[in-house]
């Protein structure tokens, strides 16, 4: 476990106007967050590669010079069940044909709409890390900001040399269902921290995809929105996400975020983890999805009527 006085790495401090002790101070490592200002120095270098994580379409109509389109789609699993890993044979291709190395600094450039395109870099950022990636780091406000802050974007896809990268997931850096489940019928789960809306972990809605309503037995709500600015795109400061962090009081113990298919989740896992620095947080990928269509039992779980009531409003509103 982390000290309690709880530092960040020196880079981090450095970038969010935090000063830390040097004699605290971690070893050097990429920062885990990039402005657009911090990006373009980056740009044309032989070991930088951005992905950019839109839709090929999107990405066809204009993107970060030099950036490769790797679609977010290609690290999610199938509709019914898109929290779900892909195969390593999968991802192991695409990173190749992508330029990819186990030595290249990635940057991933979401879209930038809004937090939850953030999530969606942080899940691919999560997805990478697992897979032995360590040199990366989210362009905070994604392409949007980008270009609001004076980046010009291009419609040439760039010639990528495919290289021999092999793709393996860090198993322990993972949570999977049958283990949470262990954990917490013996009761020794760590702090389940349910990155949903309220409403989902109160059990009054809830994705197609969920066979049931509610959260894992437990679980403390952290809505992943708490840690963007009033724009809903870009990270709050550095001193704002700890102080939000402590108050959780997560700031060192052994945590698994969660949300509905691992996408918000991503986002609670990487302020946790990369950003505040608590190495024992691991991320559930298939989530509430998963864990609704088991037997195991879930917390906030409605009555049978009221479900069924909830359902014909969901219904209505589609």
């Amino acid at each position: 476990m982390l000290n309690k006085s709880f530092v960040l790495p020196a880079v981090l401090a450095a970038s969010f106007a935090i000063s830390v002790p040097a004699a605290a101070a971690e070893p050097a490592s990429t920062n885990p967050v990039v402005k657009p200002a911090e990006l373009k120095p980056l740009l044309g270098e032989g070991d930088v590669r951005v992905l950019d994580i839109r839709a090929p379409k999107d990405y066809a109509a204009g993107h970060i010079p030099g950036a490769v389109n790797t679609p977010y789609a290609a690290y999610r699993g199938p509709a019914d069940n898109a929290g779900a890993l892909p195969p390593e044979t999968k991802l192991t291709e695409l990173l190749r044909q992508a330029g990819i190395t186990s030595n290249t600094r990635v940057i991933v450039a979401h879209a930038g709409t809004d937090h939850t395109d953030f999530g969606a870099a942080a899940r691919v950022y999560w997805t990478l890390k697992v897979g032995g990636l360590n040199r990366l780091s989210i362009l905070d406000g994604g392409t949007l900001g980008w270009k609001a802050a004076g980046g010009t974007l291009d419609t040439a896809a760039p010639k990528v040399a495919p290289t021999s990268f092999t793709y393996h997931y860090n198993k322990a850096m993972i949570a999977e269902t049958e283990e949470l489940a262990q954990e917490i019928q013996a009761g020794k789960a760590p702090v389940l921290v349910d990155a949903r809306p309220p409403a989902f972990f109160k059990g009054e809605q809830r994705v197609d995809a969920a066979a049931r309503y509610g959260t894992l037995p437990g679980a403390r709500s952290l809505d992943n929105a708490t840690f963007f600015n009033a724009d809903d795109k870009t990270l709050k400061p550095a001193s704002e996400i700890l102080q939000a962090v402590r108050q959780a009081k997560l700031e060192d113990q052994s945590a698994v975020s969660f949300c509905n298919t691992g996408h918000w989740a991503a986002t609670d896992w990487f302020v946790l983890h990369e950003i505040a620095g608590n190495k024992n947080v691991k991320l559930y990928p298939e989530s509430v999805v998963e864990w609704s269509k088991t037997k195991l039992p879930m917390q906030n779980e409605p009555s049978r009527l009221t479900a069924l009531m909830q359902d014909a409003k969901r219904s209505v509103k589609k």
